[in-house]
């Protein structure tokens, strides 16, 4: 956490005094995690002395241009979770984060210095990895993204708004890099013509989930859309999934998107802009920790979702790879980079981590089959 100033404090105090937060305010701080949105803690106690945290966040208007459709994205999934959760399942443990109400009744405020803010509940006794350290921390963060999309599997569709056109369209990616190799607007092409031909080989990949959601065959539902480790709290003490954050990206997709991202950023040992390709690994343990989390979570699949799970780990990883490889080209104008060739260097380590894939592919596929024959 960083150290608050005397302004922050005083945006913090005015900010949160628009929500339906009982007791008094005694202070803030904010945190700096680094994530798109601001963030900070506003700390109130009680009548009877107990001190509650909240969460208040400033959604980012430069990524979310529309950030109230954001906002009504969290609010219908968190309400129909909630209701889903104590009507259905019967259990009160909470499986989402709870929106506390404004002003009027919104799900949102207006902050002193303008934006659009929200509260939420401050999970308490839980921390978050950045990191997968063990098949335990994949399975429960699987699980919990499987039993995310489990819950939302029955909300309708028109409940929800695209906030961010095209997201996951691969198909899009691979004809925007196309079209950054034949311009070579900054010159780089000719020491990353073995990543491109490696990408072009695998152009049919890259339409194949589309195609099937075009014709019906894949169900396009309500996903979450950044299956990251860290965006799953854990129980401090047993280590178990408690609850899915950061829902901004909460959008019309496909739950092979969601899996496959789990399976690019949970299954490598290696940093995502390592330079030395032989740590990159597709470790088997890993992958099928996160098999057997997600289908133990999500009973919603059906046999065409499942059977293309590895295919949606592959795909991931190749469209980020893509994405990578844009911006080298381009000159480095989308992600931030520390260093040259720092692109190219995350470009590679996808590039690489689809070959390992590939490589284990029969086994993998050999082992989602067998884990969703088996009972749940």
């Amino acid at each position: 956490m960083s150290t608050t100033t005397e302004n922050t404090l005083n945006i913090i105090k005015r900010t949160s005094h628009e929500f339906a937060i009982a007791g008094e305010f005694v202070d803030g701080i904010e945190i700096d995690s680094g994530h798109i949105n601001n963030t900070y803690v506003a700390n109130y106690q009680r009548a009877n002395g107990d001190v509650r945290r909240y969460i208040l966040q400033r959604i980012n208007e430069h990524v979310f241009k529309d950030p109230l459709s954001v906002m009504r994205n969290v609010e219908a999934v968190t309400r129909h979770i909630n209701w889903k959760v104590l009507r259905v399942k019967k259990d009160a443990s909470g499986q989402t984060l709870n929106i506390y109400p404004a002003r009027g009744g919104r799900s949102y405020a207006e902050g002193p210095n303008g934006g659009i803010w929200r509260c939420y509940n401050f999970i308490e006794n839980c921390h978050t990895y950045d990191v997968v350290e063990n098949t335990r921390q994949a399975y429960q963060a699987a699980k919990a993204f499987g039993s995310f999309q489990d819950l939302v599997s029955d909300m309708p569709l028109e409940d929800i708004e695209e906030t961010i056109p095209d997201f996951h369209n691969t198909p899009k990616r691979y004809n925007r890099l196309m079209e950054v190799v034949a311009a070579d607007p900054v010159g780089r092409l000719k020491d990353v013509q073995a990543e491109v031909d490696f990408i072009v080989a695998r152009e049919h990949l890259c339409n194949k989930l589309v195609k099937l959601a075009e014709a019906g065959e894949l169900p396009v539902r309500v996903t979450h859309n950044d299956t990251k480790l860290n965006n799953v709290m854990m129980d401090s003490e047993s280590d178990e999934a408690v609850c899915v954050i950061d829902l901004d990206t909460v959008m019309p997709g496909l739950s092979l998107y969601d899996f496959g991202d789990l399976v690019r950023t949970a299954t490598s040992p290696a940093e995502e802009d390592e330079t030395d390709l032989s740590k990159v690994e597709m470790r088997m343990p890993m992958f099928e920790a996160l098999a057997e989390g997600y289908l133990d979570g999500c009973d919603c699949l059906t046999p065409l979702e499942i059977e293309n799970l590895v295919t949606g780990g592959k795909l991931m990883t190749l469209e980020v790879g893509i994405r990578f490889l844009t911006d080298h080209l381009e000159g480095d104008v989308y992600f931030k980079t520390d260093r040259e060739g720092h692109n190219l260097d995350r470009s590679r380590t996808q590039l690489r981590l689809v070959e390992c894939i590939e490589e284990q592919e029969e086994a993998m596929q050999g082992f989602v089959m067998k884990v969703a024959k088996a009972p749940h």
